[in-house]
C-alpha cells in the first residue's frame, strides 16, 4: 500500500478542476493509496536516529536540509521511517506516519548560481533568470539585454523539453532577421497516466483574464462515452473540455482526459498557434471512426455569437469557374464541381480559374 501528502486542499494540482476530479475518481479512488491533503511532511527520520527537516514558508524554526531531496530513505533495523505532518495553514502537527520507506519528491529547484548574472545586475526570481518574449535576460531595471540569452527551464516560463526546444528555435529564427514570438500558451502539457491527461492554454486563469479584459468566458464539453473508436476499446471513460470566447471564437484553453489524449491535444495547441478560431476549426473533417471525432463534437457544441471569419464572408462563398480554351480555338466555361472529370490537359491549349 502506498501514500502521498500534499500541502494543498485538493488532489491533481494544477489540472482544471474538474478534470482533476474525474481523474483522481478513475486514477487515484479505485487503488489502495492513503492520501493527506493540506499538510506539510516538516520531518522524517530515516531509522538511524538522523532525521531530514525540511523548511516550511517563512518558518525561520524549521532547518533547512541543503541536499537533493528526491531519494527514497528505507527503513534500517528494522526501525520505520517516521513521518510528521503538519497542518499547511496552522503549521502544528497533525499527524505522525510510521512506514517501510519514504520516497522525497518535492519538485524541481532552478540551480543559476554561479552563471554570473549577477555581474550584469540580474535580480532572479526564486531562482529563475528573468526575460522577456524574445528570451532577452531582464536586468534589475525592467531593461533586457539583447545579446544574452536565456532558453529551458532556467527561465521559469515553462519547465518542459519542449518548449525549451520551441524557446531556442524562436530566438534563431529572431538572430537570422525574422519576427518570432514563441507563443506559451499554445504549448501543451502531458501527464502520462492511463487513461492519459493533456491540457493547453488557460485554465481557471481564463476568468482572470475576461474580468481584466472585460469578456465573456464560454466552455464547451464532450465525453469519450459517446465515441465508438473509445468504446470498442473498451476506453470510453474520458472527457474533453474546451474553454473560448463566444464573442469572437478565440481558443483559450483546452483539456482533455481520456485514451490518447496526449496525441489529441496537438490539434488544439496548432490552432492556438495559428490563432485559428473555432467558427473555423469547427467545419474541419475528422475520419470515423477514430479518436478525433470527440473534437469535432467538441467544437461543435461550443455556442459562439458569431460566424465564420475571412474575407469571402461567413456564409456564402462564391464558386470557381473553370476557364480554358481547345485547341480548336473553342472557349469553354463551367464548374468544377458540375463535370465529372476536368479535361485532359492534351484537348487544351490555355486554362484559368476564377471565382465568380
Amino acid at each position: 500500500m502506498g501514500g502521498l501528502t500534499v500541502s494543498r486542499d485538493q488532489l491533481m494540482l494544477d489540472f482544471d478542476l474538474e478534470i482533476g476530479k474525474l481523474a483522481q475518481r478513475v486514477l487515484i479512488n479505485p487503488r489502495k493509496i492513503d492520501y493527506y491533503i493540506g499538510v506539510f511532511a516538516s520531518k522524517v527520520l530515516d531509522g538511524s536516529d538522523s532525521s531530514f527537516n525540511f523548511k516550511i514558508g517563512n518558518d525561520k524554526t524549521v532547518k533547512f536540509l541543503s541536499l537533493s531531496l528526491l531519494q527514497i530513505t528505507p527503513a534500517k533495523d528494522g526501525k520505520p521511517v517516521i513521518i510528521e505532518l503538519i497542518d499547511a495553514k496552522t503549521k502544528k502537527l497533525k499527524d505522525t506516519l510510521e512506514v517501510d520507506a519514504a520516497l522525497i519528491a518535492t519538485g524541481r529547484a532552478p540551480f543559476t548560481k554561479g552563471l554570473g548574472s549577477e555581474n550584469i545586475k540580474v535580480e532572479s526570481q526564486c531562482g529563475f533568470i528573468p526575460v522577456d518574449e524574445h528570451m532577452n535576460v531582464i536586468d534589475a531595471n525592467g531593461k533586457p539585454f539583447v545579446a544574452c540569452i536565456c532558453i529551458g527551464d532556467a527561465n521559469g516560463k515553462m519547465m518542459l523539453a519542449h518548449a525549451a526546444s520551441a524557446q531556442g528555435t524562436s530566438v534563431i529564427e529572431q538572430i537570422s532577421g525574422k519576427n518570432n514570438v514563441l507563443n506559451h500558451l499554445s504549448i501543451p502539457a502531458a501527464c502520462f497516466t492511463h487513461p492519459e491527461i493533456s491540457m493547453v492554454g488557460l485554465i481557471e486563469q481564463a476568468r482572470e483574464k475576461a474580468a481584466k479584459k472585460e469578456f465573456e468566458v464560454g466552455v464547451a464539453k464532450t465525453s469519450f462515452k459517446a465515441n465508438t473508436k473509445a468504446l470498442a476499446e473498451n476506453e470510453g471513460e474520458g472527457l474533453a473540455k474546451l474553454i473560448f470566447r463566444p464573442d469572437n471564437g478565440e481558443i483559450l484553453g483546452v483539456h482533455i482526459f481520456g485514451l490518447h489524449a496526449l496525441d489529441l491535444i496537438h490539434e488544439e495547441s496548432n490552432a492556438i498557434a495559428l490563432g485559428t478560431r473555432i467558427q473555423d476549426i469547427k467545419f474541419s473533417v475528422h475520419a470515423h471512426p477514430t479518436l478525433s471525432v470527440v473534437l469535432d463534437e467538441l467544437f461543435e457544441s461550443a455556442k459562439l455569437q458569431v460566424g465564420r471569419t475571412g474575407s469571402l464572408g461567413p456564409e456564402v462563398k462564391p464558386s470557381p469557374i473553370l476557364h480554358w480554351t481547345t485547341n480548336k480555338g473553342e472557349k469553354v466555361s463551367m464548374k468544377p464541381n458540375t463535370m465529372t472529370a476536368l479535361p485532359l490537359p492534351h484537348l487544351y491549349s490555355q486554362a484559368c480559374l476564377t471565382f465568380e
